[in-house]
């Protein structure tokens, strides 16, 4: 073995000792990975009651606009006011073919009413003529399960003339 000056540790010792230090080192990694994964876990918030109400009045929007443009009576009767529904149905023209979007703008709750204020964009074609129109319309609806009781404004299942 050979011995310089200012060195006091030999090669042997040198690999003897960097062995147990790795091992402990990587022991340690490990531990801490198991005890950091082991506490991370964030508890899941509940979901309010008045934001579950307004996810069922989007989802019920959309029933709404299908059954619409799909001209499914029963599905509208079913999801709708007997006024609302007389009211669609009055103003339901025969056309060939109807696109309505919503994007929800507004929701606000009341007691178990919901309004729902949408912005609007649709096109329906009646024998080879296309007619776009735009609105902003408010859905009221109430009752347990919710059902379309009024349509403010700009009803967008009313096709244009």
């Amino acid at each position: 073995m050979r011995w310089r000056r200012g060195t006091l540790i030999s090669k042997r010792v040198l690999r003897q000792s960097t062995v147990p230090s790795f091992r402990i080192l990587f022991l340690l990694t490990v531990l801490s990975l198991l005890f950091f994964s082991a506490c991370g876990g964030k508890e899941a918030k509940k979901v309010s009651p008045e934001s579950l109400l307004a996810q069922e009045a989007f989802e019920l929007a959309e029933t709404l606009k299908r059954a619409y443009v799909e001209k499914d009576r029963s599905d509208l009767e079913r999801n709708s006011t007997e006024t609302v529904y007389r009211e669609i149905i009055g103003s339901m023209k025969n056309f060939d073919s109807a696109e309505l979007s919503f994007t929800p703008t507004w929701v606000e709750i009341q007691d178990s009413n919901v309004h729902l204020t949408v912005s609007w964009k649709g096109t329906w074609a009646m024998k080879g003529k296309n007619t776009e129109e735009r609105g902003l319309a408010v859905f009221v609806f109430e009752g347990k399960p919710l059902k379309l009781s009024q349509v403010q404004r700009s009803n967008p299942f009313r096709q244009p003339e």
